[in-house]
């Protein structure tokens, strides 16, 4: 499969996985989106499980795993309510998906990861920060957490503090927090985007 990933974060974290040396079975919370990460680690020996919420997103990943004849297993799920087992992966990631939820659902989604996260298992999530140039558009729900416009439709957008999410795992290792600001031109503006990203173990 020549699908190459624009998010070089997956592959970061591909590497992660493949250094732990554990059993190769990842979930994806927010697994949808007609070019899933999914199929990386599929690629690399990995079994995957993924849920997504929306609809839409669900038949654009499924059309995709078809295409390329791939057994991803994502079905439809909600991150705040897994449908697995404790401790039963290995891994467990939620990419560019967890802050269009509010903080207290995203405190239940990371708690579910956890839960199904077996011990020495490594998680990877990212969240929006204040540095993003989104921040502090839109209607304000809770502190940090926006309804704003995308893809003509109102979305939740949660925003967080550089040192914000360390609350999040506080019980666990974190290997890797990275504070990332990306400057681009998106439809012929300069924009600026915010996120820090991630990477922890379960302690044994």
């Amino acid at each position: 499969m020549d699908i190459i990933f624009r998010h070089t974060q997956l592959y970061k974290f591909l590497r992660y996985c493949n250094e732990e040396g554990l059993e190769k079975v990842i979930l994806d919370c927010g697994a949808g989106g007609n070019c899933p990460p999914l199929a990386l680690f599929a690629e690399n020996g990995y079994k995957t499980f993924g849920i997504e919420f929306d609809d839409n997103q669900l038949n654009r990943a499924n059309i995709f795993a078809k295409e390329y004849n791939l057994e991803l297993n994502i079905s439809k799920g909600d991150m705040r309510e897994l449908p697995f087992e404790d401790e039963s992966m290995d891994y467990a990631y939620s990419y560019n998906a967890i802050f269009h939820m509010k903080k207290k659902d995203i405190l239940k989604s990371i708690n579910e990861m956890k839960r199904v996260l077996k011990p020495g298992g490594l998680c990877f999530v990212n969240f929006l920060t204040v540095n993003d140039f989104r921040y502090g558009y839109g209607e304000e729900l809770e502190k940090g957490e926006f309804l704003q416009e995308e893809d003509d439709e109102k979305v939740v957008h949660t925003y967080y503090e550089i040192d914000e999410g360390d609350a999040h795992f506080k019980d666990m290792e974190i290997l890797v927090k990275e504070n990332r600001v990306l400057e681009r031109i998106f439809e012929g503006e300069k924009i600026r985007q915010g996120f820090v990203d991630y990477i922890v173990r379960k302690k044994k």
